[in-house]
Order: structure tokens, then C-alpha cells, then sequence
């Protein structure tokens, strides 16, 4: 490291202009000390968006075996999203079996050397592709959201804050920033009664934009916070065909660099099609999503706090060459302004794992390598 202290004026400096800019940067926005990430994965549809509790076979879903395989591939964390409906029954009774395979996922963690970001994914009152979220509305709501983390803590707070980080609620989506930012604060604060140490991840409103960040409200003086926004432009592209959007109907080429679909074969298509894809002949290349990442960058060293990208990632229904270069260019530009990250997702049709089982060689050695 460079002792400031010991040098000359003129060649203090020369040093310093010496330093690249994201260097610089990097000083001033490190994790907080004893929770250092950079490369995570995203462990979905596992204990959230399972199809019901017993929409997926739990217990082998992910193993001891998966936390190993990510850690030998060079990832050093996981957010493990979990949802109330598959941690709580509706009489806010504990799934015990459910709490069980947190406590392992967490004790793998330990055993192979990663750390684990526990992130509130889906409240019952609360989806971020719900049409009508109470959270925002009723009083009652918003005190089981606190004691959900009440009771998440109790279970929780025996593990060192080196190991694990709680992330208070996954992309809200409250009619204003101020509900957000009034309910997040209160958050912060049972936290910080029950545990002054725990690392808390944080997003802004409205899915956790790079475009909200400005409006997001960090109680002051806390330095055991993480800044976390999440990156799926260009969206026609990185969900491609995906059945829960509007677009889905949509067969023709997505590309990469450049306009998603061009204007010759956006002209195309019916008018029908033409009006749920506006937007979509924007272009998009390495400098629009650094440009884009930027506004939160900005926010972070406002606030000197570190920045996460807790989700990006694209289907692998989209051409395969045009993927990789997505992936590619947003990972110069998280690796330049020093921005940890954690990749959606582990299993399936985002994955670093596809739906038949198989590793990606390619995109995992894309997003491990230094």
C-alpha cells in the first residue's frame, strides 16, 4: 500500500496520478471489515420462488455438495433468498425443517471458507412483481415484516458477523422512496438493538434501481452497511422469451451489443407486439451499462459505503455469443468501479448450473477470473 505519509510533495503527486481511478476509488469503499466479498452466486428457488414448499425436493435441492462446488470454482459468498411462506406458516408458526436447512446452508459456508448473505426475498404482504403490496398500507404488516427479522435474528445472531449479513428486503416497491426509506430505517434500527455488528445490506426503492439510488435515505453514521442495487438491462434482452412477462410472446432475434431488436425488424411486427417492446431499439453496449452503474457508484462514494450488485444475470434462452459478451462487459464494469457481486443465479435457466444439471464452464470461468 502506498504510505502517503513518507513521501515527497511532487513525487506524492506523480504517485498518485500513477494510481488508476478505480484504485483510488477502491480505497474509500471497502466492505466492512470482517465481511469481505466479491464473487457470489445467488442460491434460488431454494427456500423462495419454490413452487410452495413442496415444490421442489428441499433437501436435495442444495446440498453440502453445491456450497463445496462454489467455493472450489473461486466464489466466496452466497444470498441465500428466502421467503416468509416457506420459513412461517400462516399462524406465523416456524417451519422447523425449513430453519434446519438454513442453519446447514450457513454451517457449509463455514466449513468451506464463504460467507452467506441471508436476504428477505417475498413477505406474504410483499412481491416485487405483486400487483398490490399491503406492506406500504398497513401498520400490521409492517410489524410482522420487523418481527420476521426479530425472529430471524434470534436464530441467527449466534453466528459471527464475519460469516453472515442479512439483507432487510429484496427490491421493494413501495408507491414512494420516503415509505421505503422510512420502513428500512426502523428495520436498521431493531437490528442494531438486537445486533450492533451485523453487516445489513440495503437497496433503494423500486427493485433496487441504479436509477432510484439517489432517493435512498442511510441511517447516519452506520459503517456496518451495504449499498446494493440490481442490473438487468437491457430487459427485453436479458429475459428473452421469459413466461412471467409481458414480451414473452415475442419470437424474433435479441441482440447484443447494440439494439436489442433493430428497427427494420421491430417494424415487423404487429402492432400488438410493437407496444409492449417500446424501448427496445435502445442501444446498449460496455459504456451505457457502466454509464448506467455509475449513478449508483456515485451515491456509494457520496455515502463512503461499499457497493454490492447483489442480482444480475441473463437466460440462456438468449444466443449464446451475445450472453457472454453482456456478461462480460458488466463484469469490466463492476470489477473497475470495485463493485462486489453475486450472479442470478445458481440452478436453472439463469444459471451458472443449467436445468439439466451441467456447469457452464465458460460463464463461470468468465465471471471467477481476476
Amino acid at each position: 500500500m502506498l504510505n502517503i505519509y513518507k513521501l515527497p510533495i511532487i513525487t506524492l503527486i506523480v504517485s498518485l496520478l500513477a494510481i488508476p481511478s478505480s484504485a483510488v476509488f477502491a480505497q474509500t469503499q471497502r466492505m466492512p471489515e470482517g465481511f469481505d466479498i466479491h464473487k457470489g452466486v445467488n442460491v434460488s428457488h431454494w427456500l423462495s420462488q419454490s413452487g410452495g414448499r413442496h415444490g421442489v425436493a428441499q433437501n436435495d435441492y442444495f446440498t453440502e455438495k453445491d456450497v463445496a462446488l462454489i467455493a472450489s470454482k473461486g466464489f466466496d459468498h452466497i444470498r441465500i433468498p428466502v421467503e416468509e411462506a416457506e420459513l412461517w406458516d400462516y399462524k406465523e408458526e416456524k417451519y422447523k425443517d425449513a430453519f434446519v436447512l438454513l442453519h446447514k446452508a450457513i454451517g457449509w459456508c463455514k466449513q468451506y471458507h464463504i460467507r452467506a448473505i441471508v436476504d428477505m426475498h417475498i413477505l406474504r404482504s410483499h412481491h416485487f412483481d405483486g400487483k398490490k403490496n399491503r406492506l406500504w398500507e398497513e401498520s400490521a404488516s409492517q410489524e410482522r415484516f420487523l418481527q420476521c427479522w426479530r425472529e430471524l435474528s434470534g436464530e441467527l445472531k449466534k453466528y459471527p458477523t464475519d460469516l453472515v449479513a442479512y439483507e432487510l428486503l429484496n427490491e421493494p416497491v413501495a408507491d414512494s422512496a420516503s415509505q421505503w426509506n422510512d420502513l428500512l430505517a426502523r428495520g436498521v434500527g431493531l437490528i442494531r438493538e438486537l445486533e450492533p455488528k451485523r453487516v445489513i445490506v440495503v437497496g433503494s426503492n423500486r427493485y433496487q434501481s441504479y436509477a432510484t439510488f439517489p432517493l435512498l435515505k442511510i441511517p447516519a453514521n452506520d459503517k456496518r452497511i451495504i449499498l446494493s442495487f440490481h442490473y438487468y438491462n437491457p430487459f427485453f434482452f436479458t429475459h428473452y422469451k421469459a413466461s412471467w412477462t409481458a414480451h414473452k410472446d415475442f419470437s424474433g432475434p435479441v441482440h447484443y451489443p447494440g439494439a436489442t431488436i433493430s428497427k427494420k425488424e421491430m417494424a415487423q411486427q404487429p402492432a400488438t407486439i410493437r407496444n409492449i417492446l417500446a424501448g427496445a431499439t435502445e442501444e446498449y453496449n460496455a459504456d451505457v451499462i457502466e454509464q448506467q452503474i455509475m449513478t449508483a457508484v456515485k451515491v456509494a462514494q457520496k455515502l463512503k459505503l461499499p457497493l454490492y450488485c447483489g442480482e444480475f444475470g441473463c437466460l440462456n434462452s438468449v444466443y449464446r455469443k451475445d450472453r457472454l459478451h453482456w456478461y462480460k462487459d458488466i463484469k469490466k464494469a463492476l470489477d473497475k468501479n470495485n463493485i462486489s457481486w453475486s450472479v442470478w443465479d445458481y440452478k436453472g435457466s439463469f444459471g451458472i448450473i443449467d436445468e439439466n444439471g451441467e456447469e457452464d464452464d465458460k460463464l463461470i470461468k468468465l465471471l471467477t477470473k481476476d
